[in-house]
């Protein structure tokens, strides 16, 4: 976290302490007594009431679902667990028994429904939730939206590639673009001055499950990892959540994926397996740091996630 007033630092750790833990309470799949744990443990198809913070999760979570037709879909938490993602990575990295699983498509968002007015949550049994593509990046929008409101500073916050930016300094908040998080070495650099910037990529969450190497990005229709045509995506948007819905969608999308991303207008670098990197909808060059103003195509995100900050 960077915020231009040094004065609040120490309230702003606090805040942001009591963001994280608020979701990861209301979203961890890791949890035996988060929300959504519960929820998984309760579904039978008929509805559950749940708690606001995870009405509103599943809510985005579906949300990117419909906006990537599909391609994010929360509902892989079970293909995850057969790939053996069942338990916090640091348990996973270093390999785990099995072999891999026959494709399966997953269960498909348009299984989970929500009721607005309830708050209640209905879907198959044995759906299991994965709302790690967009509950980070939600996290980030959430806690420098707080941040900024409540202490009146600019802020950057940034959960492990997802980049939240509120009320930036002249010039924006520099930072640095690469395929590990916190490279010192970053190859490329940009300017951010509103909105998100996420990365999504392979190179950071992979594991052996048995003698076959897999990773954590999984495409729905095969319910395993998908094929790999890009090393690192890094999209910027209107907020975190876009971005990072537009990042992973693009690994799923594979070689589509650069049309798909400017015919949204959504600044982006895409790196391919060789290291070759292609850019799109006015991502600046490597040589340049040019910042990123929150310009793309309002018909993606901006609309849709109407309790984001994306004020230019």
């Amino acid at each position: 976290m960077v915020v231009t007033d040094p004065k609040v630092v120490i309230a702003a750790v606090q805040i942001l302490d009591a963001e994280l833990n608020r979701i990861e309470v209301a979203a961890s799949r890791f949890r035996e007594d988060s929300d959504v744990s519960r929820l998984q443990r309760a579904a039978d198809g008929s509805p559950v009431t749940v708690t606001r913070d995870l009405y509103d999760a599943i809510d985005i979570a579906l949300r990117a679902a419909a906006m990537t037709d599909g391609a994010v879909d929360p509902t892989v938490g079970a293909a995850m667990c057969r790939l053996g993602y069942d338990q916090d990575f640091a348990r996973v990295s270093g390999g785990v028994d099995g072999t891999l699983p026959a494709p399966c498509p997953v269960v498909g968002w348009q299984s989970v429904a929500l009721d607005p007015i309830n708050l209640t949550v209905a879907m198959p049994a044995g759906t299991i939730l994965d709302l790690g593509a967009t509950a980070k990046a939600w996290a980030a929008d959430r806690s420098a939206d707080a941040i900024s409101s409540r202490l009146g500073c600019g802020v950057l916050v940034s959960l492990g590639g997802d980049l939240a930016v509120r009320s930036a300094p002249d010039g924006g908040f520099v930072v640095g673009v690469s395929d590990i998080c916190g490279d010192p070495d970053a190859p490329a650099a940009v300017s951010i001055v509103s909105g998100g910037l996420a990365s999504s990529g392979i190179a950071n969450r992979h594991w052996l499950l048995g003698d076959t190497p897999v990773h954590h990005v999984v495409d729905p229709t095969t319910g395993l990892p998908v094929t790999p045509c890009w090393r690192t995506v890094t999209v910027a948007g209107a907020s975190c959540v876009d971005a990072n819905t537009a990042s992973t969608a693009s690994l799923v999308l594979g070689a589509q994926a650069p049309a798909w991303l400017e015919a949204r207008s959504l600044p982006s670098r895409l790196v391919a397996l060789d290291g070759s990197v292609v850019t799109v909808a006015g991502w600046p060059d490597d040589s340049q740091a040019v910042g990123y103003r929150g310009e793309h195509d309002p018909d993606f995100g901006e609309q849709d996630f109407g309790e984001q900050d994306t004020s230019r």
